[in-house]
């Protein structure tokens, strides 16, 4: 099957589940089969799905990814000792754990083609990871807690594991409590990390964006409480700060170097 091959058949195969979807054409452009198959994943609930399209799906979401390019861990240098700063699509690093920014169903973000962080990692992680995502919540029984962490295998991205966490949310003027909550996140982060031996973790930028948290005071909480964590527990673990808008790379440039 060639990759073209497998796309069309994850299109025809996630259009066939919902009645509402029959008879839509599949566009011609490849782009817009692109965009399709993403949307078709983001939409699509928890549930059973047959050896076949797992197979193909996992073929085609890790060749996507090796055609983008993958960034090992071993090829960056470090701006201090075990902290490094890394601007690109986190999806492609490979590293011990990424952290993805979740909301508090923990289930990825079911927007179509959306931006966040969430819903990329959920798109080439595969559907596996809304089914891990929704049986780690089911067990609980209440929507995730900002400040918290959950752990689940990474499927298809290059990382071995996806730490989840909820940031707080700001509305109006930053408080303490925002501050505390988002500490909290890198710390829960770290030390689910430690406890299942992940050797290195890779933090996007919690809560900025469409939460709302002020990237140059996001940063240097995350910044702090790292350095605090490491100190504290004589911890080795490495800590990659992931960024992809400029703005953010010059912030945290300013705070490690």
């Amino acid at each position: 099957m060639t990759q073209d091959e497998r796309r069309i058949y994850l299109i025809r195969a996630l259009l066939s589940e919902e009645a509402q979807y029959k008879g839509m054409e599949i566009p011609a452009d490849l782009q817009q089969q692109k965009r399709l198959l993403r949307a078709l994943f983001n939409v699509r609930m928890p549930g059973a799905v047959d050896k076949e399209f797992l197979e193909i799906q996992d073929t085609y979401l890790q060749e996507e990814t090796r055609q983008k390019g993958i960034t090992d861990l071993s090829d960056l240098t470090p701006l201090q000792e075990g902290i490094y700063l890394w601007q690109g699509d986190i999806t492609t690093l490979r590293c011990g754990a990424i952290v993805n920014a979740a909301n508090s169903q923990m289930l990825g973000c079911f927007c179509p083609n959306h931006g966040c962080i969430d819903n990329a990692i959920h798109t080439y992680a595969g559907i596996q990871l809304r089914a891990a995502c929704a049986e780690l919540m089911e067990k609980q029984g209440h929507e995730e807690e900002p400040g918290r962490a959950k752990i689940t295998p990474a499927f298809n991205l290059p990382c071995d594991y996806v730490l989840h966490t909820v940031g707080p949310i700001v509305s109006g003027w930053l408080t303490r409590k925002d501050k505390e909550l988002l500490g909290s996140c890198y710390r829960s982060c770290l030390e689910l990390a430690e406890q299942n031996d992940i050797k290195s973790v890779a933090f996007c930028c919690i809560s900025t964006g469409e939460f709302h948290f002020p990237n140059d005071k996001a940063a240097q909480v995350a910044v702090s409480t790292v350095k605090d964590y490491k100190e504290q527990t004589n911890s080795r673990i490495e800590v990659i700060f992931n960024v992809f808008k400029d703005v953010d790379l010059q912030i945290y440039q300013n705070l490690l170097r």
